[in-house]
């Protein structure tokens, strides 16, 4: 049987027609985007299985299990299974072959898990939290700014599993580049481990760059002239979608703070300083991230302090213009109540005079309220 064959076996695959036909497919089209809502190119869960051997990659044929056996009879080399989604189905027959432990196979089947790393015997389960910043022509109190996934890492002496969630984080354009580069590859799975992690946190910095575009322009808006009718939603979506990330990067300090520093069976020292510029570079992106949220914490009061401001003016000029009004209000009332002795009421230039006597009030309440700043 062969490798394919075997993972028709191991995961379930026999339903959903094989894998040689899709390498065939695989061949034609080399260079494979993972981003689409399909949940693989295979048509299941099973992204891609390679042998490397010396950081290049290695044709293998037979069974994959035997294919597993040589590498580990060799001594050198590993293998590197890639998988997308899979199901509890199509997840336990691998578990089986390389004896990953039940606690973190329910971990990377079910997903929704906080960046962490832990210990298994001789296996290392390293789960990251993938983020990418989605587009959007103009930002509003509705706009989806960050979108979030999981990569789940099996690291052993000789095998990596990769478990991906989500529509993004493509691990094929950094596969690719690892086997450009053999000599780093040629260190083996923990390699592999720094490769991910290194990619998760460039992949950081890119979205916090991208989302302070965002918050500059909210920023203009608030401190434009009209800042005060500008949206608070943005404010308050911003700062949401900044939780989010603040999850996605935060926790995961000490899994890579360990993997720099501790003792680990399938880490090589050599391995651990990259992870120690990885660290360095995750710190980067939590400063940045805390410092977004105190800006929009101070943007936040600023738009709240200019809609007071604003409020203000308004009731002051309403305040004035009451007063103005008040003076032939009070004037009408009293020539309203019909008396028969009214001031000037039978003299033929009373009603002149009383229309004078409003126009002077108004007109000195007006240039006093306008000196003033009220209007």
């Amino acid at each position: 049987m062969s490798m394919a064959g075997n993972l028709r076996k191991v995961t379930g695959l026999d339903k959903v027609g094989g894998l040689r036909k899709v390498a065939r497919l695989a061949r034609r089209r080399p260079r494979v985007d993972l981003s689409h809502p399909a949940r693989s190119p295979l048509g299941s869960s099973v992204v891609n299985c390679v042998t490397y051997r010396d950081g290049v990659r290695v044709p293998e044929s037979g069974d994959l299990v035997d294919v597993v056996q040589r590498v580990r009879k060799r001594g050198a080399g590993f293998v590197w299974l890639g998988l997308h989604e899979p199901t509890d189905q199509e997840f336990a027959g691998i578990a089986e072959l390389f004896a990953l432990h039940p606690l973190a196979v329910e971990d990377a089947v079910e997903a929704h898990q906080r960046p962490k790393l832990e210990h298994y015997d001789e296996t290392l389960f390293a789960v990251f939290k993938t983020v990418c910043y989605v587009e959007h022509e103009k930002l509003t109190a509705t706009s989806e700014v960050v979108n979030t996934g999981e990569i789940m890492v099996f690291v052993g002496r000789d095998f990596v599993i990769t478990v991906r969630h989500g529509r993004h984080g493509s691990l094929g354009p950094l596969r690719e580049e690892l086997e450009a580069d053999p000599e780093q590859l040629a260190k083996g799975p923990a390699a592999v481990l720094h490769a991910i992690a290194d990619h998760v946190v460039d992949d950081y910095l890119s979205v916090t760059d991208s989302v302070q575009e965002d918050i500059d322009e909210v920023e203009t808006d608030v401190f434009a002239e009209n800042g005060a009718r500008a949206d608070p939603g943005r404010i308050y979506q911003l700062k949401r979608e900044l939780l989010e990330l603040k999850r996605a990067v935060v926790p995961l300090s000490r899994p890579l703070e360990n993997l720099a520093t501790l003792p680990i069976r399938v880490v090589e020292p050599e391995i651990q300083a990259y992870f120690r510029d990885v660290s360095d570079h995750l710190l980067r992106a939590k400063e940045q991230i805390y410092a977004f949220d105190e800006l929009l914490n101070s943007i936040l009061q600023a738009h709240l302090a200019q809609v007071t401001v604003a409020q203000n003016e308004d009731m002051r000029k309403i305040t004035a213009w009451a007063a103005i009004i008040a003076v032939p209000t009070m004037v009408c009332g009293v020539y309203g109540m019909n008396f028969k002795y009214m001031p000037e009421l039978g003299w033929t230039f009373g009603y002149p005079l009383v229309l004078a006597v409003i126009s002077v009030a108004c007109v000195v309440l007006y240039r006093g309220f306008r000196r003033s700043g009220w209007l």
